[in-house]
């Protein structure tokens, strides 16, 4: 389910606890600062731990963990010690921080905080100096990632955004190779009410002379992509023209594809992962890290190939929770990816009834997502997740039903409950499934749920 996590005594635990707490007494990531002099002047007091390694550099709407966890597993297995900074977590924050593809101890978490909270302190006077908001949740752990990252070291670090790009506090680091998954509408009150504006928000991460790798994207995107990689003199390869899915069979476990890479082709390489959207997201990472290693002129072995896709995992994406029923969780939370999710369900799945366990949180496109998960007659069980910005099930509920039918609908305010409900549906006829989807933290609460009462799935 979740990656294991390294044992720890009560101690360490308590202490990365409370490194955690400390992280959300500050403004949460709902409401970023658009500003990077914060983030910068902490890893200035800290000795620029930010360029202490290479950097891979992903940003898009959909899918950026998935390829940034392909990435970091195909550098692993080509011998590299390996950084991975991904958001947000679903179960405990240390998720979030990779060091060799394990996440980071609580040991290391809680003594590495010790280390750099006076300095994370007097930029925070700094700013209150100067009428700012502190250093923010995500702009403190940005900081404790790279500390953490140059303390380990590691040989490079795969680096995804928070949310945009060019003002994200990651963006105080120059990756060598900007990756750009596509790029659709999502927090438009923060990034562009178009898919244009949204796109030169994330083309920010774009540095002098880096290589860029991009998915398929809109024509809009594309251009400014391609604009703002030639005012940085940085050359762009795309999916489709630069590389390629060549092919994408089922297969027992995921998917057996066949990518062109920028270098040479790779065939049948197996992908414990399902969707054709996931087979692309392997392309876009072949092709970032040929980028990265040789330039986009050196084949990978087709050993390290094979181990670094054959190794990956994509908690809460489409993945497992239950067998007996079978639940599903997917952390489809736009209207892009609940599509990609439909897509792969029918593809990859012999169901013939759904039932979604459906949540959303405050700032998302609820009905876009549910007009894009309403085929083929789904059941929708409405309910919420623990997050503050969760909508009220009895809020959420009429907005859904008004779309697809009350018939179609029930409520259930508490996720177990919902989940017990669920499952009960499932195992009364043939061919059910369950998929909790439309919230990241409800796919995080059910996956904590699920393990809590050992429901026995990968």
């Amino acid at each position: 389910m979740t990656d294991a996590i390294p044992d720890a005594t009560p101690e360490e635990r308590d202490a990365a606890d409370a490194v955690y707490a400390a992280l959300l007494a500050r403004v949460g990531e709902a409401a970023p600062q658009p500003r990077l002099d914060a983030t910068r002047r902490a890893v200035e007091l800290l000795g620029d731990p930010h360029r202490a390694a290479p950097v891979i550099h992903l940003t898009g709407t959909n899918g950026k963990t998935s390829t940034s966890r392909m990435i970091e597993s195909i550098l692993r297995a080509e011998g590299l010690r390996t950084g991975l900074l991904t958001s947000p977590h679903l179960v405990r924050f240390t998720e979030r921080i990779r060091i060799d593809g394990e996440p980071i101890t609580d040991e290391a978490v809680a003594r590495i905080w010790d280390e750099i909270e006076p300095f994370i302190g007097l930029v925070d006077a700094e700013l209150s100096d100067r009428g700012e908001e502190p250093l923010t949740f995500f702009e403190a752990l940005t900081v404790l990632a790279f500390a953490a990252f140059a303390d380990a070291p590691v040989d490079v670090v795969v680096l995804e955004v928070g949310m945009g790009g060019e003002w994200d506090s990651t963006n105080v680091a120059d990756g060598q190779v900007a990756v750009f998954t596509p790029i659709a509408l999502d927090h438009e009150s923060r990034l562009g009410r178009t898919v244009a504006e949204i796109a030169r928000t994330k083309a920010g991460i774009i540095k002098p002379g880096a290589a860029v790798v991009t998915a398929f994207q809109a024509p809009e995107a594309l251009g400014v992509l391609h604009e703002v990689a030639a005012a940085n003199d940085a050359t762009v390869a795309i999916e489709g023209g630069g590389f390629a899915v060549l092919d994408s069979r089922v297969a027992v476990g995921g998917q057996l594809v066949g990518i062109r890479g920028l270098a040479g082709e790779y065939r049948d390489v197996a992908l414990p992962l399902y969707g054709r959207h996931q087979a692309e997201n392997a392309a876009v990472a072949v092709a970032a890290v040929e980028s990265f290693l040789g330039g986009g002129a050196v084949r990978l072995a087709d050993d390290v190939l094979e181990e670094g896709l054959g190794a990956v995992t994509s908690p809460g994406r489409l993945h497992p929770i239950s067998t007996e029923p079978t639940v599903l969780v997917d952390a489809a939370h736009n209207p892009h990816g609940a599509a990609a999710l439909v897509e792969a369900l029918g593809e990859y799945f012999d169901f013939d009834e759904v039932l979604y366990v459906f949540g959303v949180l405050a700032d998302k496109d609820a009905a876009g997502i549910v007009r894009a998960l309403d085929s083929g007659g789904a059941r929708f069980l409405v309910t919420q997740s623990e997050s503050d910005r969760a909508v009220p099930a009895t809020e959420l509920a009429p907005s859904v039903a008004a779309l697809v039918g009350a018939d179609r609908v029930d409520v259930a305010d508490r996720l177990d409950d919902a989940l017990d409900e669920a499952r009960d549906w499932a195992t009364r006829g043939e061919k059910r499934g369950v998929v909790v989807t439309g919230s990241i933290t409800l796919v995080g609460d059910a996956i904590a749920i699920a393990e809590d009462r050992e429901w026995g799935a990968r």
